[in-house]
């Protein structure tokens, strides 16, 4: 039993470090694409958008679609979008087949997000450390992206795309090769059996909402940070791609020490005081001016941050069910859907500094509900 604990564990542990190669390369991707066909600043947001919708609709077929395939079944469906997806890109400028890519990129994003969370916290002994150390794999592909698709994009953008296709592959071979069950295996009493109680718990719901302000602030520095720093003249243009790697470099430090070296012995108040860093850093880094503060202050956003979204979910506790996150995920997902076309609009209309400066909103969201989650009862 703990070998097959460990087996599924490792495997939530590794298909998350594909996923952050190939989730995480799209705000890369969607910058050479905006260069490559000259997308105004509204159509880059609405391909980073159509990705978060994918996010969203994932989560909640996967709360589906095992009852009807199974649980595998299911699970290879609809993780395979991050090949297909990718392959679209480099084969195509059409917008609506880029909208189409980008939407089928969401899906698998959602699909690993929600697979990964049940692999390794029903398979941890310790929960918070392992979403913290699953979140550092994430991390780990998210540090190599921008150097695999710089590699590559010197032969092609093309190349540097397709790369991204090959990685999204190997994800889905991790899944063929792992024995997941549940969904159609279960019995129809085991169906009935499902508990709905976390709908109605205040503690389900602002940790959804802590969630979904996390999202809509990470996805959008995620997805506009190397092109702000393109457009403002901060970072040069090869340079500014290679942001992406200071931001994961801190996530992954932040997320490991949490693991391993300062253990949160107070999670809800740590979130609080993490919420409140990373709004202060993301203020003064929208105010930089220079290379050097740019970069150190986009370090200091990402490790106040790092814990936020693992500790949170790790927060939910006995609620944690396929069923919960199939709700809970997708709902938060939601905040990565709205903030990247937000500040695609303003971006359009008043400017690149207004829109970036926008997303200050969610950072602030995020302060008050991890306020109020801090002051919830012991369960």
């Amino acid at each position: 039993m703990e070998q097959q604990n460990t087996r599924l564990r490792n495997a939530g542990f590794a298909t998350f470090f594909f996923s952050g190669i190939c989730a995480i390369s799209a705000g890369v991707v969607v910058s050479l694409l905006q260069e490559r066909y000259g997308f105004a600043y509204g159509m880059t947001g609405t391909l980073l958008s159509l990705m978060s919708v994918g996010n969203l609709l994932a989560g909640l077929l996967m709360g589906m679609l095992p009852s009807a395939l199974g649980m595998k079944r299911s699970v290879l469906l609809l993780t395979i979008g991050y090949a297909v997806g990718y392959a679209v890109m480099g084969l195509t400028g059409a917008v609506a087949l880029l909208a189409a890519a980008f939407f089928v990129v969401g899906i698998a994003k959602g699909s690993v997000i929600n697979t990964c969370t049940i692999l390794v916290s029903d398979h941890s002994a310790d929960r918070t450390r392992g979403m913290n150390l699953m979140h550092s794999c994430y991390a780990c592909g998210a540090l190599l992206c921008p150097f695999l698709i710089a590699a590559a994009a010197r032969v092609s953008t093309e190349l540097a795309v397709f790369l991204l296709a090959a990685m999204g592959l190997l994800l889905w071979l991790v899944y063929v090769f792992t024995p997941l069950r549940g969904g159609r295996s279960k019995s129809s009493a085991e169906k009935e059996a499902i508990d709905w109680s976390f709908l109605r718990s205040a503690r389900f719901w602002l940790l959804t909402g802590l969630l979904f302000f996390q999202n809509a602030a990470e996805q959008s520095v995620n997805g506009w940070m190397v092109t702000y720093f393109k457009g403002s003249g901060i970072i040069a243009g090869t340079l500014a791609a290679y942001t992406v790697t200071v931001m994961w470099g801190a996530t992954l430090v932040g997320r490991l020490l949490i693991a391993f070296v300062f253990p949160l012995k107070n999670p809800r108040k740590a979130m609080v005081g993490m919420s409140v860093l990373c709004t202060v850093f993301y203020v003064l880094l929208v105010m930089a001016h220079t290379q050097g503060a740019a970069i150190l202050l986009l370090f200091a956003f990402a490790i106040s941050m790092s814990g936020l979204n693992p500790t949170a979910v790790a927060s939910a506790g006995r609620m944690t069910s396929v069923t919960s996150m199939g709700i809970m995920l997708p709902v938060a997902s939601s905040g990565a859907i709205l903030m990247p076309w937000v500040i695609g609009m303003v971006a359009e209309r008043v400017g690149l500094a207004a829109g970036m400066a926008s997303n200050i909103v969610p950072c602030v969201g995020l302060v008050v509900f991890t306020l109020l989650v801090a002051k919830l009862p012991e369960e």
